[in-house]
């Protein structure tokens, strides 16, 4: 069985008609996958910008604290959101050049925080006081901008799948 055709048994299926075909179910799907992205990516850009020195003068220690379990809720919410988004038009998805660019561009993101946490975390009380960041830091910042103004962009360029 091929790709295309495991989607179009999905997207035949009763959960991928029931949510394409609702009235209420699709907009609360993708209202909530905004309002999440909204939280996690927001408050990852605040640390990001804080990673590359703009703005904000707190320790950059205590702003990965206060801010990264409410950047993780967003992101399991965001995911699942995407998931059920995927779930109702597969077919759409898979053969969309945008969602490939997205999801591509979602793996980039993770890996980028994953490496960040597993390795840097037990630093980052070190780069309290520092007058500029590390230049690792400052890479990761960026990476993830980069990475997520993609994801946003791509996302919304499925919208008009012109390619």
């Amino acid at each position: 069985m091929s790709l295309l055709s495991f989607c179009q048994s999905v997207q035949d299926g009763p959960i991928s008609t029931g949510i394409r075909e609702s009235i209420w179910l699709f907009p609360i799907i993708e209202t909530t996958h905004v309002l999440a992205l909204s939280v996690s990516v927001g408050l990852l850009v605040w640390f990001d910008f804080r990673l590359l020195g703009f703005g904000i003068h707190q320790p950059v220690s205590r702003v990965h604290k206060q801010i990264m379990p409410w950047t993780l809720a967003g992101f399991i919410i965001m995911f699942i959101s995407g998931v059920l988004l995927t779930w109702s038009e597969p077919v759409k998805c898979i053969t969309s050049f945008f969602f490939l660019a997205k999801i591509f561009f979602v793996l980039l993101a993770g890996v980028n925080a994953m490496v960040f946490e597993w390795t840097y975390r037990d630093t980052l009380a070190d780069w309290d006081n520092a007058p500029v960041m590390p230049r690792r830091a400052r890479v990761a910042g960026a990476l993830s901008l980069v990475s997520w103004f993609a994801v946003i962009t791509a996302g919304r360029a499925m919208a008009y799948n012109l390619f």
